[in-house]
């Protein structure tokens, strides 16, 4: 009986690999999160408390780091290098219109598709597109777009459900949150980041949301915490030892946390990640699509597609359900040899260390999309995707 079964196991292994190795990677359209940056002013909110002050950036507030170029880089010439060895590309410079790029219109998701363009190809003038620096782009952000159909009523009621409140959100999170009190120092038994009722209501203007409580308190200064670690101004060495890549993991649930009120619930993640969620169908069906398309935008923008598709982000180095600076959504479309087409799913990362580091490595993490995992090495058959992504964008709505 135990051979019996451990030759099915070996047969059934088989055919599933031989039936991946005969798919060939036709696209890849990727969403990434901008690189390593410099704080947003209030990111660690006014009164938090800590030991001794944070350490001072080389840039200012919100701006790619040099240090954040580089890791981009590393990044770029690893892509290119998979990329060619897929066969997506040849010779020294992409083809004309083989390889797009586009960024969000702020300064940080700029810099950063310039520093990817310059290393994925040296030299080639590979063109960054993106909107006039600060105009708003509705691919990234559209609730500032004007013709925005947000509901911020329905927002509310989405998150509550998705959540069950955001004092039972925070209440889930009370390790972690005093995990980021040993972390900062400040000695104080009441905690030491601010710890404000918990706000969930349309904002005035009735066009977004007004959010307090303890995990938006505490959420950013998880994340300062973790770019402070990637730039290499914490940790081993620094007047900020404590911040290792275990702790880092374990608060960067709450960084994590945020992203199931502002992406993740169904409404949420309808919203935000829609005009993404076209451009990716667009890419897949198009005939005319380039062989390698970059969007760089933010976490937000990551976090809202995966939620849309029901991927469950997970990466070495994070908490479950977190961005790494730089990390991206890998999205593949294959064909068998019959001409059929799937698409993979991958969160591509490098861990706080290996930014940290500059290192040349990084990790391709499988994510499946549930319910259409059901294609050759468990992949998502196109007209399969095209349909529960207009389920999911429909029930969100």
């Amino acid at each position: 009986m135990r051979k019996a079964l451990a030759l099915s196991l070996l047969v059934a292994f088989g055919v599933q690999a031989e039936a991946a190795s005969a798919l060939k990677v036709e696209r890849v359209f990727v969403l990434m999160r901008h690189g390593v940056r410099a704080p947003i002013d209030g990111e660690a909110p006014a009164g938090t408390l800590t030991a001794r002050p944070l350490p001072q950036w080389p840039v200012a507030a919100e701006e790619l780091t040099p240090h954040g170029a580089k890791a981009v880089a590393v990044e770029a010439e690893l892509d290119r290098a998979w990329l060619k060895g897929e066969g997506l590309l040849s010779g020294a410079c992409p083809a004309p219109g083989a390889v797009r790029v586009w960024t969000n219109s702020v300064s940080r998701t700029i810099a950063t598709g310039e520093a990817y363009a310059a290393a994925f190809a040296p030299g080639c003038g590979l063109s960054v597109g993106h909107k006039e620096l600060g105009a708003a782009d509705p691919l990234f952000e559209p609730m500032r777009a004007p013709d925005s159909t947000f509901d911020p009523v329905k927002a509310v009621a989405s998150i509550n459900a998705y959540t069950g409140g955001l004092d039972a959100l925070a209440k889930r999170h009370t390790a972690q949150i005093r995990e980021l009190d040993k972390l900062l120092g400040c000695g104080r038994a009441e905690g030491c980041s601010p710890q404000p009722p918990s706000v969930l209501r349309p904002s005035s203007d009735g066009k977004g949301l007004d959010v307090n409580g303890a995990i938006r308190t505490t959420s950013g200064t998880a994340q300062v915490l973790v770019l402070l670690y990637a730039e290499g101004l914490a940790g081993k060495g620094t007047e900020w030892p404590a911040i290792t890549p275990a702790a880092l993991k374990s608060v960067g649930a709450l960084h994590a946390a945020l992203f199931d009120i502002f992406s993740r619930p169904p409404y949420m993640a309808a919203h935000q990640a829609g005009p993404v969620s076209q451009a990716l169908e667009s890419f897949i069906t198009s005939n005319d699509a380039p062989v390698f398309n970059l969007l760089v935008g933010h976490d937000t923008n990551v976090t809202a597609l995966a939620g849309l598709l029901g991927l469950k982000l997970a990466s070495p180095g994070y908490a479950t359900g977190d961005v790494a600076p730089g990390g991206a959504l890998w999205i593949e479309m294959i064909a068998n040899k019959k001409g059929q087409h799937f698409l993979r799913f991958f969160n591509r990362t490098q861990t706080p260390q290996q930014l940290r580091d500059l290192s040349r490595h990084d990790t391709h993490t499988r994510l499946l999309m549930p319910g259409c995992a059901t294609g050759p090495d468990r992949s998502c058959p196109v007209e399969s995707f095209k349909r529960i992504l207009g389920e999911h964008i429909a029930a969100g709505n």
